[in-house]
């Protein structure tokens, strides 16, 4: 049997058969203190994981509760990511979502096609030198536009 001074925690190792069941004194053979001794109070110690000092005991607490937190962290992720997915489910499209986003797509179309036609009408004399034809291109478009306009104006008349 292995019995640890209370006061310098040094071990000994001790026939069993010499301490009674009702316990003795005993000295430390390296600090000289003395205390009272049972064996009930080994047993009990010895069912702690074998753990010996103090120290260790609470590095093994301390190990669990990072555990406990690093599980508690877990899961409230899990839960924020469930929570999420339920909240981001894909929801039908109505139709007016759908008229809405094919409207605005075309209004994008339409200026950016506009902005075209401003950088090609501003930078039309060095384009030309490229493109020779670019002038009579743009003559043609600006024609379309005037007669889609006329159109507009008489269809609203």
């Amino acid at each position: 049997m292995i019995i640890e001074c209370t006061n310098c925690n040094k071990k000994f190792e001790v026939d069993p058969e010499l301490i009674p069941e009702k316990g003795r004194s005993i000295q430390c053979g390296s600090c000289d203190h003395k205390w009272f001794y049972k064996k009930e109070a080994q047993e009990t110690t010895s069912e702690i994981n074998d753990v010996t000092t103090v120290d260790e005991i609470k590095q093994e607490i301390k190990i669990t509760e990072d555990v406990a937190d690093e599980k508690k962290i877990i899961e409230e992720i899990v839960e924020d990511k469930i929570e999420f997915k339920q909240n981001n489910e894909e929801k039908p499209l109505k139709k007016s979502n759908i008229l809405n986003k094919i409207i605005s797509y075309l209004i994008v179309a339409i200026i950016s096609f506009v902005a075209l036609i401003i950088v090609l009408d501003t930078f039309k004399t060095p384009l030309n030198n490229i493109f020779p034809n670019l002038e009579l291109i743009l003559f043609n478009l600006y024609e379309t536009f005037e007669d889609i306009g006329l159109f507009l104006k008489d269809l609203i008349k």
